[in-house]
């Protein structure tokens, strides 16, 4: 009896393989099945197979092994057999036919409101009639356009499970959960318009959000937010009020960037007793505390950068405290740096002179100024002045080292540990359209986001009816509200126009309609309406067109592709202000007097059009454009990260207990000779392309050096030098061939 029921389960289990593998070989007719179905079924006989997944794992293990450059697209052959076993899994948990695929959208909705998943918001806004529709939109036949990778990647980290871990919600509905969620407060008549506009953009995989409106839209809790960057100010209850707003963004799954150039140097006076400060390095030990003690939602440790000047005292020890030797009393090893640094320091660096070092507090007690409040709008402008009345004034202590000395130790640490950041802060500010309303300190955790920033000071703490109620008057907090283009997908579908139009949209609704738990930053958030729409996909792009990386006509297709992408950016903007109204510092700004047209060299005719457009009608968002790293994001849309060139051609994604083989997006025959690894690249060519980029990106880009650990100094020199000249606002890591270790930054993805 036994062994009747054992041989029938497996005949069952047999048919159920010949099914999904005939269904295969329809959505698959290029890819030669049989071996794979003769090598399955062998193993399914010699196995004591009784449970369905088990049938399920075996032809995944079997399609994903086959996974190499010869075979690239076993990836589509292991993904159509996963889905199939999502299908399954999630039919299961909520009591439907798998066969149906998409169960229903309301019932998801309702029991995950229930179980306090998903917020009450999409059931107050949205009636039955319109869910149903809504389910009627959802197009299961999107989930094959995703390889393994991507929908492992999706599947495991940001499709929503019940507290028991159970999976509840597929693909296709996460994404209308995400449109549903960021439409929801458009005028009802339009709303269901636009929420399958932004499905059409999310399904097609044309774009992503940031990881966090990609893990939390739609949820009960968490926010939609990519990053924060806060100012701290040279005082004892600023910098704990700080590490507070700190630990509070990085719980709620923020990255965090944070200016530390206000805080006095080791050694300087308080309270006029002299050499008793200790610097900025004790308040980094804070913040790498709460790096580690506070984590994302439990998923992974908080993320901070910070930044410091390089007129700073305190900048060697700073540029030390990621090294893996010397005192470790002196070591943040998880906080990442990054350093502001100013035209002349350039000069100096490059002309072999002498630099000289401040303290920032003594600087505003005998000057009556502060340094890092000033830059170089011109040759000879208001840092250099101001920097050197600070050199020639008598009563003002300060240390000469040559400048090349602490580039040198810039490089050591860089090659070490892929930091510091190099944030070229004339450029920035130069290139500021909102120098009216304040100054750019530094950049974010992962260098592409230039905003207004500014201290949050106490003015007064007093009892009130027996309460303590505190008055703060707020600085400029800046929040990153990112989503990014699949260019690879987008332009090859000729779709841009229409993207934009919609993913811009979406990026200022996260303003409206995301909660900041920080009070500063939301209403930061708002008085600049600021988004970062970006791209990724760069170098798949490139491939696909034929287009080799090392070329003029690479460094000519970015600088056409990149203001064709800027046109659409503005112009969608300018559309919604029409609409919605412009942003609160609009009048003044270089928006609203045309300077930032003029500024670009945008002067042909449908460029002259915008700029009268934006002048007239205003502008809804004070920042348009960012570039972020996107590296997870991009691995589920099936491209390649940001603006980044591949590492190789084909690896192994690790998981937690096992690999999964990737390889370069459309690998073909045809595209093999245009997929050249990273560390091969002349990394001149990426800074000409980059720097055709940046003139059309408002913001900042986050752009990677590759470079071999065996690189000399004087050639690294020379790189940085030519990114500084070439008018790169930031730069981000410098990865060399031995520092895998390098943490990509999550909280930006998008």
């Amino acid at each position: 009896m036994t062994d009747m029921t054992k041989h029938t389960s497996i005949e069952e289990m047999i048919e159920k393989v010949e099914y999904l593998i005939a269904e295969m070989a329809a959505k698959f007719p290029h890819i030669p099945l049989e071996d794979f179905r003769e090598k399955v079924l062998i193993s399914l006989r010699s196995r004591e197979i009784s449970l369905e997944d088990d049938v399920y794992n075996i032809l995944i293990l079997s399609a994903v092994e086959r996974i190499s450059m010869n075979e690239p697209d076993w990836t589509y052959i292991a993904s159509s057999v996963f889905i199939r076993r999502l299908y399954r899994q999630v039919a299961r948990a909520r009591g439907y036919d798998e066969e149906e695929k998409y169960g229903s959208f309301y019932q998801l909705i309702s029991t995950l409101t229930k179980l306090g998943i998903y917020s009450e918001s999409l059931l107050e806004k949205y009636s039955l009639q319109e869910i149903s529709y809504l389910q009627s939109v959802l197009n299961p036949d999107k989930d094959q356009l995703f390889s393994y990778i991507g929908i492992v990647t999706l599947a495991d980290r940001y499709l929503a499970k019940t507290h028991d871990g159970q999976l509840y919600e597929l693909p296709q509905e996460r994404f209308m959960v995400i449109a549903m969620t960021l439409m929801k407060n458009e005028p009802k008549e339009q709303r269901l318009t636009l929420v399958e506009e932004a499905y059409w953009a999310l399904s097609n995989l044309y774009m992503t959000v940031a990881t966090p409106t990609l893990a939390n839209a739609g949820k009960g809790y968490g926010q939609l937010s990519s990053c924060f960057i806060d100012t701290v100010e040279d005082d004892l209850r600023s910098i704990y009020d700080s590490n507070t707003d700190i630990s509070t963004l990085s719980k709620n799954g923020g990255g965090i960037g944070v200016y530390l150039g206000k805080i006095r140097s080791r050694g300087s006076d308080i309270k006029g007793f002299k050499g008793v400060s200790s610097g900025v390095i004790p308040w980094m030990k804070q913040l790498n505390n709460t790096a580690v003690s506070v984590d994302q939602l439990g998923q992974r440790q908080g993320a901070i950068a910070v930044y410091l000047d390089v007129w700073h005292k305190d900048i060697f020890a700073f540029l030390d405290t990621r090294l893996n030797n010397g005192d470790e009393r002196q070591r943040t090893h998880d906080l990442f740096t990054g350093v502001c640094i100013p035209d002349l320091f350039m000069k100096h660096v490059e002309q072999r002179e002498d630099w000289y070092l401040f303290d920032p507090h003594e600087v505003r007690r005998v000057l009556g100024y502060s340094l890092e409040d000033f830059y170089d709008e011109e040759e000879n402008g208001e840092f250099t002045q101001r920097y050197w009345k600070c050199v020639h004034h008598p009563l003002l202590s300060k240390k000469r080292v040559p400048a090349i000395e602490i580039f040198k130790s810039i490089m050591i640490s860089q090659l070490e540990t892929g930091t510091p950041y190099m944030f070229y802060r004339d450029t920035v500010n130069r290139e500021n359209p909102n120098k009216h309303k304040g100054i750019i300190y530094c950049s974010n955790l992962c260098t592409e986001i230039t905003q207004n920033m500014s201290p949050t000071v106490m003015e007064e703490e007093k009892v009130v009816d027996g309460k303590i109620v505190t008055y703060k008057i707020p600085g400029d907090f800046v929040v990153c509200n990112l989503s990014s283009i699949s260019l690879a997908r987008s332009v090859r579908d000729n779709v841009l126009e229409r993207l934009i139009s919609i993913q811009v949209r979406m990026l200022d609704n996260v303003i409206d309609i995301n909660t900041i738990p920080v009070l500063q930053a939301q209403i930061t958030n708002q008085k600049y309406r600021s988004i970062g729409l970006g791209t990724f996909g760069w170098h798949h792009l490139l491939a696909l067109q034929g287009i080799k990386w090392e070329s003029e006509e690479a460094v000519e297709y970015c600088d056409r592709l990149y203001e064709e992408i800027a046109y659409y950016t503005i112009r969608a903007s300018v559309k919604l202000a029409k609409e919605k109204g412009k942003y609160p510092h609009f009048e003044g700004s270089e928006w609203q007097n045309g300077r930032y047209f003029n500024r670009k060299g945008y002067i042909s005719p449908k460029w002259q059009e915008l700029k009268n457009e934006v002048q007239e009608h205003g502008i809804r968002n004070g920042y348009l454009m960012a570039i972020a790293p996107n590296s997870t994001t991009s691995i589920i849309a099936g491209s390649t990260a940001s603006i980044d060139p591949i590492f190789r051609k084909e690896y192994s994604e690790e998981k937690k207990n096992y690999k999964i083989p990737v390889t370069a997006p459309d690998l073909s025959a045809k595209t093999t000779w245009y997929y050249k690894n990273a560390y091969e690249i002349d990394q001149h060519w990426s800074i000409q392309q980059n720097a055709k980029r940046q003139r059309h990106i408002d913001q900042a880009i986050s752009f990677n050096f590759y470079v071999t650990h065996d690189i000399k100094a004087s050639a690294l020199l020379i790189l940085h030098m030519d990114a500084w000249k070439s008018g790169l606002k930031t730069t981000y890591y410098v990865r060399s061939t031995s520092s895998s270790f390098i943490e990509e930054c999550e909280s930006c993805e998008s």
